[in-house]
């Protein structure tokens, strides 16, 4: 079986649980990239201090931590977070946003392929979104620059808008006859047995 270990959160819930500032913060967050609850909105801002510690702590070494910000800086690259010739200080003015845009979900929605942001989480978990031709079915997943365009539909489907024909609704309606069909009538006699 292996060995257990021990499950960490991949989140921190806030020092002060129940601010009103932050809680409306969050809620706008939560209805713009149509997140499930604010545990998502937590686990990014975690993301966000591990990357803004990184770069605090290269920044403070000076030019040896400038070597050592390379593996760092090039995955933000890689995920789209920062340019590619972004500096360390580019990483400390860092939003959640900037993070929350790179998710699939938000992805599918920019590129037009979901109405919403809850309809491209939707697709996404029912299984309708590939990338590189390869269903994912985790709204959470981080779209790399290189992934960005291979996002698309991993089987057909129509989401368009539905709205009746105004002409359709204008039109007179066949009125139903009062007549109603003729019923056959072989009815069965009663034999007469002698």
């Amino acid at each position: 079986m292996g060995d257990p270990r021990k499950l960490t959160n991949k989140y921190e819930s806030p020092r002060k649980v129940w601010d009103a500032s932050r809680i409306k913060k969050e809620s706008g967050l939560s209805t713009t990239y149509g997140l499930k609850n604010t545990r998502e909105i937590w686990r990014v801002l975690f993301l966000l201090k591990k990357a803004r510690g990184g770069a605090m702590k290269y920044l403070s070494l000076g030019e040896a931590g400038a070597q050592g910000a390379e593996p760092l800086m090039k995955r933000l690259a890689r995920l789209g977070i920062v340019g590619p010739d972004a500096k360390l200080d580019d990483v400390l003015s860092l939003t959640v946003e900037n993070f929350l845009d790179r998710r699939l979900q938000s992805r599918v929605m920019k590129k037009g392929l979901a109405r919403t942001a809850k309809q491209a989480r939707q697709l996404i978990t029912h299984g309708y979104i590939a990338v590189k031709g390869r269903r994912i079915t985790i709204p959470s997943y981080v779209v790399s620059v290189e992934e960005d365009n291979y996002v698309a539909y991993f089987k057909p489907i129509d989401i368009s808008v539905h709205v009746p024909d105004s002409d359709a609704k204008k039109a007179p309606r066949k009125e139903a006859t009062a007549e109603a069909p003729a019923a056959p009538q072989e009815a069965e006699k009663p034999s007469e047995a002698g």
